[in-house]
């Protein structure tokens, strides 16, 4: 848990942004597995950098990323379990068929 103010508990005053790399709510599997990986990066940069601007610019960014990493772990498992995903994923990640236009 994140804590709301500075106490002698939590070694940082709070930053905001943190509550976006919380992982606790999902389920054990390969997207808590991803998120936490975020979450503990971004608790790191929030103990090694001084607060200011480019520190949330690096931790939006940081979140851009997570949200990205989570969504292929979603479709990866999705993949896993619907064989059609997987298909169309093999197709997107062909290097032959990523170039080539699509057709409708």
């Amino acid at each position: 848990m994140i804590p709301s103010a500075h106490t002698p508990e939590s070694p940082v005053p709070v930053e905001p942004m943190l509550e976006w790399f919380a992982y606790d709510h999902l389920p054990e599997g390969p997207l808590r597995d991803t998120s936490s990986h975020f979450h503990a990066l971004a608790h790191n940069l929030t103990l090694e950098l001084p607060r200011s601007p480019e520190r949330t610019v690096a931790l939006r960014k940081l979140l851009e990323s997570k949200d990205a990493a989570v969504r292929c772990a979603v479709h990866e498992a999705r993949a896993a379990k619907d064989p059609i995903v997987g298909k169309e994923r093999d197709r997107v990640d062909s290097p032959d068929l990523a170039a080539a236009p699509a057709h409708d």
